[in-house]
């Protein structure tokens, strides 16, 4: 990972997003010795909290007592004073939203966060966090870290609006869901590619299963992707993010690249834009149907 660090700073990035339960703080520790060789007010740092980092009932969930804990674990691994943006990686149900909320805000007055997010809300949980904080005068959210990808847009019929009409950044994870945007899948094969996160994705029940997305509207989204690429002379995978940088609500896509090779691919986007019309085949052919009540406030029904 630090040679793939070294290239995505010098290539002119800075944004690097990680987050406490990713290889159960293993991605931190990696991070943070990279980051002693660095300037680290150049960089901005963002991780995450939420999920558990052990077998104890306090080990997990937006409670204070785990931010509080959280945070200052992460600080550790990160081998750093502050964190740029700390956000709370999914709702938890168990726990008061003032509670977490108010954590937040100390940890933001106390200098160890500098802004906060969320990922993974609903759009009447996120519009919630906005309004508490507004009438509690408490640090607000600045950003949504949601699933937003050709194959999945619903984040905008409600998510996105919520961030449009607050003023929230737009941060999207899996780009290229977990390979189906990649190039390496296309209409006709009858098995994810061997080795492929989807085939494990498949064997482990995870979102991005084989089966939760073999079906026709796939095939027609990557029917599309695949003419577009070679229109352009680009990847798919280039394709597939440059669609998702281009759309109005987006601030940048989160994207994850093992190899040197797929990092340059990745940076290689910001060089070239796709022509109005491939963004909106592109558009037409992700189109979903919409569910009540968008459909009838858009007089589809």
């Amino acid at each position: 990972m630090p040679p793939l660090l070294d290239t995505f700073v010098e290539s002119g990035g800075n944004f690097i997003d990680t987050a406490d339960v990713y290889s159960t703080g293993g991605s931190e520790e990696i991070l943070g010795r990279w980051l002693r060789g660095h300037r680290r007010d150049d960089l901005v740092v963002a991780t995450k909290v939420r999920f558990p980092m052990g077998d104890g009932p306090n080990e997990r969930g937006l409670g204070r007592k785990h931010i509080v804990e959280g945070v200052e674990a992460s600080l550790r691994r990160l081998q750093t004073d502050y964190i740029d943006l700390y956000q709370v990686h999914a709702w938890d149900p168990s726990t008061p939203l003032e509670q977490t909320l108010s954590t937040l805000d100390s940890l933001v007055r106390a200098g160890k966060v500098r802004a906060i997010g969320a990922s993974n809300f609903t759009g009447w949980q996120l519009q919630k966090a906005v309004d508490i904080s507004r009438a509690r005068g408490w640090e607000p959210f600045t950003c949504l870290q949601p699933l937003y990808n050709l194959l999945d847009r619903e984040a905008e019929w409600e998510l996105l609006p919520v961030c449009r009409n607050e003023g929230l950044g737009v941060i999207p994870w899996s780009p290229l869901r977990g390979g189906w945007l990649s190039g390496s899948i296309r209409r006709g094969m009858e098995e994810p590619p061997r080795g492929s996160r989807v085939e494990k994705a498949e064997k482990l029940g995870w979102s991005e299963s084989w089966s939760a997305y073999q079906d026709e509207r796939t095939w027609r989204v990557l029917d599309e992707l695949f003419a577009v690429a070679e229109e352009t002379g680009r990847p798919p995978a280039q394709v597939a993010v440059n669609w998702l940088l281009r759309r109005p609500d987006v601030t940048a896509p989160i994207v994850g690249a093992r190899t040197m090779e797929q990092l340059t691919s990745h940076l290689a986007v910001v060089d070239w834009e796709l022509e109005p019309q491939q963004v909106q085949r592109l558009t037409d052919a992700a189109a979903q149907r919409l569910p009540y009540p968008y459909s009838f406030q858009t007089g589809q029904d």
